[in-house]
């Protein structure tokens, strides 16, 4: 597991709580950062998003074995790109995330992902 693990928060962590979700997609890790409700992930590997806080972009800071994370139950992306941790976890600051107003989702996307999600 010697991959780049990442953590997208708008807080200042040094820590990531057992149950925090991880990722070795540095940008959608970027993207999770902006505190997003809904997250669309286009076949073409285009990310949009509602999320609207000003973010931070964390790498994990300690050696991963394969037993500390597992795939979310309730991911609705593509298999392996989102994680759930065993165990608290040491974060190191990488950089602060800016909005990317292409990434923004529409009002009507949204609402036609919540209908979606509703049935």
């Amino acid at each position: 597991m010697n991959k780049i693990w990442y953590h997208g928060s708008p807080f200042r962590l040094t820590r990531i709580g057992k149950g925090s979700t991880i990722t070795q997609d540095r940008d959608l890790a970027r993207v999770f950062s902006h505190k997003p409700t809904i997250v669309s992930v286009a076949d073409d590997g285009t990310i949009k998003h509602n999320g609207t806080m000003p973010g931070l972009l964390y790498r994990i800071a300690e050696e991963m074995q394969s037993g500390d994370v597992y795939p979310h139950p309730r991911s609705s992306m593509a298999p392996g790109k989102e994680w759930l941790t065993h165990r608290e976890l040491r974060v190191e600051l990488t950089a602060p995330t800016q909005m990317v107003d292409t990434e923004k989702l529409p009002e009507d996307e949204i609402a036609a992902l919540r209908k979606r999600l509703d049935h």
